[in-house]
């Protein structure tokens, strides 16, 4: 599979990458042996790029995927993985509801700061079970997830002392790069006029469907030399399986716009006899600045699925004739989107 360039760096990751979120059970819960078939199976499809978060399962994921990371040769993958959320133990049957089915039993609390930073990445690497973690991303930073008043807090945290932790990381050779990993625009652009990363993992705005990084957070990304890691490419599914009864949209029912301009872009497609989830999945990378696109379930049946719409690549005529049907992200008020 051919590789693109993370940022300025030197770091190559393949163009389809594998998210192991599912893999620490959201949603429904992820045996141990039904991770390490998914997890074989990206790897016999040539993906070397792997990407997974304390937060996945509560550290379920970072152990499965140290645990198959583990026996492979070190030099032939590239792994990322998160900070922002420290991980504490409670009692057994008391971890509140994060939508994840059997995690580990712990909670989370949230800390941007330096030693926050440094710690986080310490546990990371006895989760993992690895000496090496490539990327980190700052995970969920931003009104999106924690709304205004408690983000201006964390923010501050970041640009005061969480930044300088990754520098120091990275000057090191302990990261070879670092950036945000977040489901939304506005703090990209807050924290890119403040201090310099390499790249983001952005979940969802740059989609066929939903384009919300396209006026300023690319442009501002080319000049600072900072790529995009997409993950979200099917905005919750609603690409994949259609507007269909139960079908998500930015984790939600969609709402009737949504779902008339999802059976639009159904329609194109069968007029070019592929599924709507092929374009979905290659649109990003028509621009050089993506480095990757993130793929992420716990099956390895969706695995082959997935890599068997990656090719062959649709001509670029296609995708003009979807561009009526794009949307943008509603401004953010000062409430949580994501609870």
């Amino acid at each position: 599979m051919k590789t693109r360039r993370i940022g300025k760096t030197d770091l190559q990751v393949t163009e389809i990458s594998f998210g192991a979120a599912a893999l620490g059970g959201l949603y429904r819960a992820c045996p141990r042996d039904q991770a390490m078939e998914t997890l074989e199976a990206a790897w016999s499809a040539d993906i070397r790029y792997f990407d997974v978060a304390p937060w996945y399962g509560l550290g379920l994921g970072e152990r499965y995927v140290g645990d198959f990371l583990r026996a492979k040769p070190e030099n032939d993958y590239v792994l990322s993985s998160k900070v922002g959320r420290l991980l504490r133990p409670v009692p057994t049957g008391t971890v509140p509801d994060y939508s994840y089915v059997d995690p580990l039993s712990f909670d989370a609390d949230y800390d941007y700061s330096y030693d926050g930073i440094m710690r986080s990445v310490e546990f990371s690497y006895a989760r993992l079970g690895l000496n090496r973690i490539d990327i980190l991303y700052v995970h969920d930073i931003g009104g999106y997830t924690h709304g205004a008043a408690k983000n201006a807090i964390y923010q501050k945290q970041l640009l005061d002392s969480g930044i300088k932790a990754l520098d120091q990381l990275k000057s090191s050779g302990a990261i070879k790069a670092f950036g945000l990993g977040v489901n939304e625009v506005p703090v990209c652009l807050d924290v890119m006029r403040n201090a310099d990363i390499d790249v983001i993992l952005m979940a969802g705005r740059y989609t066929l469907l939903d384009r919300s990084a396209v006026a300023e957070l690319i442009p501002l990304c080319r000049e600072k030399g900072t790529t995009l890691v997409v993950g979200g490419v099917f905005n919750s599914g609603i690409l994949a399986t259609g507007p269909v009864p139960g079908a998500h949209f930015d984790y939600m029912a969609p709402t009737p716009d949504v779902a008339a301009k999802v059976t639009a872009m159904e329609e194109i497609a069968k007029r070019h006899g592929v599924p709507l989830a092929a374009p979905a999945l290659q649109f990003p990378l028509r621009d050089p600045i993506v480095s990757s696109v993130l793929i992420g379930t716990a099956k390895a049946s969706s695995v082959d699925r997935n890599m068997q719409l990656f090719e062959p690549r649709l001509p670029d005529s296609i995708y003009p004739e979807f561009e009526s049907q794009t949307l943008v992200a509603k401004p953010l008020g000062s409430d949580a989107v994501r609870v």
